[in-house]
């Protein structure tokens, strides 16, 4: 009576490694299409990573110089984690850092633009997706200032932002731009009320940030979702939480 004998065990060494090697390098492209359709997965119903694209959130977030051809030492440019889930089941709230795409009549975020090539844009798109390149300047990212029905007004007695008659104290905000020329822009003097279904936001770099006190308040639907932490560089990791101001008394009920 004959018995089956597993060949494998038999093999030499190297033929076994051989084997296993070859087996690695078949089953490599299957991991790698089932690893970008879970990133894709992940990217399209839960969080992203976003790659910061300009200097415009400052101190809060770095994103390269602060002016093309200016000093890149000091200058990373950060990647956010950002929680897309969150407002399916809440509005945006006040002092959060949020993304959200390109409202008509926006300028771009940055002078990055998307190859035209097939194939460069190809992996330009995956880079995007994870946070290793910018999105060609399509997407934003800046804090919430004022939502639907709140009065922002700028600016008091001491050059601070007014909502619903509340003085935001903002020590996370950023006036040291190259050009001192550009401070005004900080304080150019505004009052809105926010309308329904939009946000007034802004950058924390507040003479360097193209956003709403410009370009009009932002749809809530144009939001993607909000920014929660900082992932790399390692050295600038850090949460982003609603700064306290925004839980004074009064300010939620204006």
């Amino acid at each position: 009576m004959s018995e089956s004998v597993d060949q494998t065990a038999v093999l030499p060494g190297k033929h076994r490694a051989a084997s296993a090697g070859r087996s690695f390098w078949r089953e490599l492209p299957v991991l790698v299409i089932v690893a970008l359709v879970l990133a894709l997965l992940i990217k399209t119903f839960l969080v992203q990573a976003f790659y910061i694209p300009s200097a415009s959130m400052e101190d809060t977030l770095q994103g390269g110089p602060e002016f093309p051809g200016g000093p890149t030492a000091g200058h990373p440019y950060d990647r956010v984690l950002v929680n897309k889930l969150v407002y399916d089941f809440r509005s945006p709230r006040r002092g959060e850092v949020i993304v959200f795409k390109k409202p008509p009549g926006w300028p771009n975020e940055s002078t990055i633009t998307t190859p035209s090539n097939p194939i460069a844009r190809f992996f330009h798109d995956i880079g995007s997706a994870i946070g290793i390149a910018p999105s060609g300047g399509s997407d934003f990212i800046k804090r919430v200032i004022g939502v639907a029905g709140d009065h922002v007004v700028c600016c008091n007695a001491k050059d601070q932002i007014m909502v619903n008659g509340h003085a935001l104290d903002e020590p996370y905000i950023d006036l040291t731009t190259a050009d001192p020329g550009q401070h005004a822009a900080a304080y150019q003097p505004f009052h809105i009320t926010v309308p329904a279904g939009e946000l007034f936001v802004m950058g924390d770099h507040r003479d360097d940030s193209d956003d709403s006190r410009i370009n009009g308040p932002v749809p809530v639907s144009d939001v993607i979702g909000r920014a929660f932490v900082v992932i790399w560089p390692h050295s600038d990791w850090k949460t982003l939480p609603v700064p306290s101001t925004f839980d004074q008394p009064g300010l939620k009920g204006g």
